[in-house]
């Protein structure tokens, strides 16, 4: 699996996400994960929400092996309910 998080910087979901990322990684979970900074990147929400197919209001946008998951809460859960942490 590879996780892909857009974010922004000075959010502290897109912190947890990366944090959460890189525990899953760390723990031979995920093959890796890549941060997108948004503003860097210039991508718009607009961009993201014609990628995700629905209205984008909130960062981090989550996605993995390309398909997208949603934001860090549902990240979290994804990772719960999946049992890919012990």
């Amino acid at each position: 699996m590879f996780v892909v998080i857009f974010g922004r910087p000075g959010c502290p979901f897109c912190v947890r996400a990366q944090q959460l990322a890189e525990s899953l990684e760390s723990a031979n979970v995920i093959e890796g994960h890549r941060y997108v900074d948004i503003w860097a990147e210039g991508i718009s929400k607009a961009d993201l929400e014609k990628t995700i197919g629905k209205p984008v209001s909130t960062v981090p946008q989550v996605f993995i092996d390309q398909q997208h998951v949603g934001g860090f809460t549902e990240f979290d859960r994804y990772v719960r309910d999946n049992a890919l942490m012990a």
